[in-house]
């Protein structure tokens, strides 16, 4: 018996199915020789006139765009560093030459030796190539080296604010800082309020529990950032139920100042103390058990007791008389303010850079630090008044106040302080506008 076998052939599959590139490929010719004849046919025999020429008209065809170029900008903000300088800073954009030549141009304007650790910078390029140097000399101005016209050149600028202005209350409970604290300020305004009513409250002696201020200051931004304040354009102080106030005025071409509501002179021939803060640990009495010598000797004079290397302020406008140390006295410095008094600071650390005999001091001027020397037992300073030579107690001592405002500005002044007591008093909006300003020296100095 036969066996049917099948046998499943396929065949490959270019025999089962013709290729159709292969079989479209042949025609590829004939085809362009039929478009080639239709196209000379068409401007050989086609129609005239203005429907030729629109449809034969050359066709604009816009080139590409070129690329544009956005230079890569980077901008590095830091510190200054210990031990760096303007070689390392810039070492990497010049040459030696070029950083010495930068350095003996910018004497003129802010020597680059002065640079010092701790203080802001920042350097901006474009495609890795130097574009800018600024350096914050302080809070008030900044020294700008640019690239221009292949030249570098510096400037000291200052420091562009944004000002607004703000009431801020407190309630003293044992410290004015602790009070300026807890209203959510620093320490710079608490200063500031001290030195503005230094003349009339002496603040270690005088203060009270529930003491009350008010200050109309103007808060200083950076970049929507707090950066410390500019003036207080208006406070008040009310000490053991007096009312001190103070409204800054410029009278005339005199410098601005502070004057009460009556337009007279806040400021005084004497401040009351010349330690803003800080603790009596001595007063005067003509008997006195001294610690180190064990015997009973007047005293004078007022001890202050204080931190070593806090400033020491003149009580007022005079010149320097004497100056030195003895084994007693320590460091000291004599001055005399008029033909009636004088003052003494005795046991500095160490006196301030430039006293010497004869130099005129300003009021207010920080002469010396606080510290032990000569005869004592920590650091504190002892200040002493003498009138007609003879000593009296710096404490009862009442001096004369400075000129008030002018006639000629007198009504000026008044509508000026009505506006800043409605404001301090809540009863007129502040309406300074917020304004971008440079910082003017002079201001509250922020820590």
């Amino acid at each position: 018996m036969i066996k049917k076998v099948r046998y499943d052939y396929q065949p490959p599959r270019s025999a089962r199915r013709p290729s159709i590139r292969r079989g479209t490929r042949r025609f590829y010719p004939a085809v362009l020789i039929l478009v080639a004849l239709t196209v000379a046919g068409l401007i050989l025999f086609g129609p005239s006139g203005p429907d030729l020429q629109a449809r034969t008209a050359p066709v604009e065809i816009s080139a590409p765009q070129a690329k544009i170029r956005i230079p890569v900008r980077n901008r590095v903000d830091a510190v200054i560093a210990a031990g760096e300088t303007i070689s390392s800073l810039l070492g990497g954009y010049f040459t030696p030459q070029e950083i010495h030549d930068l350095g003996q141009q910018s004497k003129k304007v802010f020597s680059l030796t002065r640079i010092c650790a701790g203080q802001p910078y920042q350097i901006c390029t474009s495609d890795d190539e130097f574009e800018s140097f600024t350096y914050e000399i302080d809070r008030e101005e900044q020294l700008v080296i640019r690239r221009e016209a292949g030249q570098l050149l510096g400037e000291r600028v200052p420091i562009e604010y944004e000002i607004r202005t703000q009431v801020v209350r407190g309630r003293v409970e044992s410290s004015l800082f602790e009070a300026v604290s807890k209203a959510g300020e620093t320490s710079a305004l608490a200063t500031a309020l001290a030195d503005i009513f230094a003349w009339d409250i002496d603040f270690v002696r005088d203060l009270r529990t529930g003491d009350t201020f008010s200050a109309l200051v103007e808060k200083r931004f950076r970049e929507g950032q707090p950066a410390g304040y500019s003036r207080v354009l208006a406070a008040e102080f009310r000490n053991n139920g007096e009312l001190y106030r103070a409204f800054t005025y410029q009278d005339g071409e005199r410098v601005a100042s502070y004057y009460d509501e009556t337009g007279r002179s806040v400021r005084k021939a004497f401040l009351k103390a010349p330690l803003s803060f800080s603790r009596i640990s001595s007063g005067f009495t003509l008997k006195r058990f001294h610690p180190i010598t064990k015997t009973w000797k007047s005293h004078p004079a007022i001890d202050y007791a204080a931190s070593r290397g806090t400033p020491i302020k003149t009580v007022g406008d005079g010149t320097i008389t004497r100056i030195g140390y003895t084994k007693g006295n320590g460091n000291f410095i004599e001055m005399r303010h008029n033909g009636t008094y004088k003052t003494i600071y005795l046991h500095m650390s160490k006196f301030a850079s430039g006293m010497k005999k004869g130099k005129r001091i300003s009021q207010g001027q920080v002469i010396g630090y606080v510290g032990s020397t000569g005869l004592a037992t920590g650091p504190h300073l002892c200040f002493r008044m003498y009138r007609n030579g003879s000593p009296v107690n710096p404490s009862k001592v009442k001096a004369p106040a400075a000129k008030p405002v002018s006639k000629a500005n007198m009504a000026e002044f008044r509508q000026h302080t009505r506006s800043l007591i409605a404001q301090l008093e809540g009863r007129e909006g502040i309406h300074t506008a917020s304004l971008k300003t440079p910082a003017d020296h002079g201001h509250i100095q922020n820590n």
